[in-house]
């Protein structure tokens, strides 16, 4: 029993310190099996986020895709002061999923994921399928419609629900991009899903 304990317990630091350093985006972006099996930990939160949230898989990667490409410290570029001068970032937007600093202060109150962090593969995916479920129970976005979901993700759910999109072409051409990105990726998983590496049962702990 206390070797079983020790094993756990080594297990769970060494988990921690290697959440601790986001990895570099993957490879090969366009294939979500080549992703997958680069970074199986990801298609195993992927899961997780799937069955707790009602969200695809193939949505929550488009999305991750579009937001990001993958880059845990991803942000906004800089504007710019006299058109040369680097200047501040438009917004707080920060990691895979791009969150912004309130909208994810209200996901951990809503959560109780205190320490939940937006350069954390795990954490981002569950943010985006918390985002999705929100926007299903508001504004009755279908979580398997990427194209919905994007818009209400980009202009928030109560945007979305007043139509801001709609004066809004090159969102809408994005939005698009998101739904053919999730398309692509469905049928991509439907050919490798079946061999993509278990969850090992000591990350269950």
């Amino acid at each position: 029993m206390k070797l079983k304990t020790s094993i756990l317990l080594l297990f769970a630091l060494l988990t921690a310190l290697l959440s601790g350093c986001a990895p570099p985006p993957p490879n090969h972006v366009e294939s979500i099996c080549s992703i997958f099996k680069q970074y199986p930990t990801w298609y195993w939160d992927a899961q997780k986020t799937q069955k707790k949230w009602g969200i695809p898989i193939p949505v929550l990667m488009a999305v991750i895709y579009q937001e990001s490409r993958f880059n845990a410290t991803a942000k906004p570029p800089r504007q710019k002061l006299l058109w040369i001068i680097p200047w501040t970032r438009p917004t707080s937007a920060y990691g895979y999923s791009q969150a912004i600093d309130q909208t994810w202060k209200h996901y951990k109150r809503d959560t109780g994921k205190t320490f939940a962090s937006r350069d954390a593969f795990g954490a981002a995916a569950d943010f985006i399928g918390w985002y999705a479920n929100q926007a299903h129970r508001r504004a009755g976005i279908s979580k398997a419609n990427a194209y919905q979901v994007y818009l209400a993700y980009h202009e928030g759910i109560g945007g979305y629900m007043r139509g801001t999109y709609r004066n809004k072409q090159w969102l809408i051409h994005v939005a698009n991009k998101v739904a053919v990105r999730e398309w692509i990726y469905k049928k991509q998983l439907l050919l490798c899903q079946s061999s993509l590496p278990k969850e090992p049962w000591w990350r269950v702990w």
